[in-house]
């Protein structure tokens, strides 16, 4: 897909910086994100472009504890609608195995959840990105499940689209 010239005001282009910054190698789509950020950093010219490179380069990020091939096969099944086999550890390194249908991602203070309808519960839940030891696509069709539904009764019940991505998202 081409998009027309687009130009950035500097406050424009340093939001996105910062914003793809903090994609990081365990957010989901980082790698895309990356990629998007190259073609738009390619695209700017003058003044904005190096005000943009500047920030970009006074922002840091530690390394991520996300592995790769997780965030992978959460990605796919998640943009695939696919049910999800995955290997976690709980807060306490209680193991387990379980297939999920994933509903959507969840970010709160800097952690990835994958949120989800959880077979072997029978109920909706909430997996960290960086707790996920293992996971694959089963290639079986998720059924669809309500992002906020399976939110309902959690600490996370109040989470709403973030303001950027709303024009993005179809109404609710």
């Amino acid at each position: 897909m081409t998009l027309p010239p687009i130009r950035f005001t500097a406050d424009e282009a340093w939001a996105l910086a910062a914003a793809l910054a903090a994609a990081d190698a365990c957010a989901p789509y980082a790698g895309a994100a990356r990629t998007a950020y190259q073609k738009i950093a390619a695209s700017m010219t003058g003044p904005v472009s190096v005000a943009a490179r500047e920030l970009a380069a006074r922002i840091v990020a530690l390394p991520s504890r996300t592995d790769a091939a997780v965030r992978a096969a959460v990605e796919e099944a998640l943009t695939g609608n696919k049910a999800l086999r995955l290997s976690s550890v709980d807060a306490e390194g209680r193991e387990s195995d379980r297939v999920v249908e994933p509903a959507g991602l969840l970010t709160a203070d800097g952690r990835w959840y994958l949120i989800a309808w959880c077979r072997t519960r029978r109920a909706g839940r909430g997996f960290r990105l960086d707790r996920i030891t293992a996971a694959a696509p089963t290639g079986e069709r998720a059924q669809p499940h309500d992002l906020a539904g399976l939110l309902l009764g959690s600490v996370a019940a109040g989470a709403a689209r973030p303001v950027a991505l709303a024009a993005l998202a179809p109404p609710s």
